[in-house]
């Protein structure tokens, strides 16, 4: 599939991405990609978050490519389920915190309860840092297991966000282009 035909929905964490993330870099860049608002980034409601993003999906005029950081990866795990059947092709799932086994995540994040482990219902690639504060290999290892995800070891990126170095993370955006010619 090409970037072009898809309507690729980037979906922030906790906080949401700001400047100079590459998140943000993408949705700029592409010119199908933007970025689903939520109504909180700072003290995330789990079912406004998962409602908003079922509703981009429902009003999306092309096919969709999940784009997921963090905290979203979590939500678009819970909300997987509600999206319209088919509509979603893809999802590229970058660092997501184990909400229940770290320490270092934070009670707005623990709001979101117990992890989904069902597969989902397409293609994904869930990538992650060997030296994530916020999940360990070994979890996030299991969530690709669990999810049916591809896995992506992108070595030691901490938690692949501008305070981790990756502003506009060309790794990253090779791996999602990778994403897109399986779809």
């Amino acid at each position: 599939m090409r970037i072009a035909e898809a309507d690729i929905l980037i979906l922030p964490g906790l906080g949401g991405s700001g400047e100079g993330h590459w998140q943000l870099r993408w949705a700029e860049k592409m010119s199908t990609a933007g970025i689903v608002e939520q109504a909180d980034w700072d003290e995330p409601d789990p079912d406004d978050w998962t409602d908003t993003m079922v509703q981009a999906v429902e009003l999306a005029e092309r096919p969709v490519v999940l784009v997921a950081h963090s905290l979203a990866c979590i939500a678009l795990v819970q909300a997987a389920g509600r999206f319209p059947e088919g509509k979603v092709k893809g999802a590229f799932l970058v660092s997501p915190p184990d909400i229940e086994g770290s320490k270092d995540v934070s009670k707005e994040a623990r709001a979101f309860g117990l992890v989904p482990r069902d597969p989902l219902p397409f293609p994904s690639l869930l990538v992650v840092s060997d030296n994530d504060p916020y999940c360990s290999l070994e979890a996030a290892a299991d969530f690709a297991g669990a999810w049916g995800s591809d896995f992506h070891q992108a070595g030691s990126a901490g938690h692949i966000n501008v305070h981790s170095g990756h502003g506009p993370w060309p790794e990253g955006l090779l791996m999602f282009t990778r994403l897109m010619q399986r779809l």
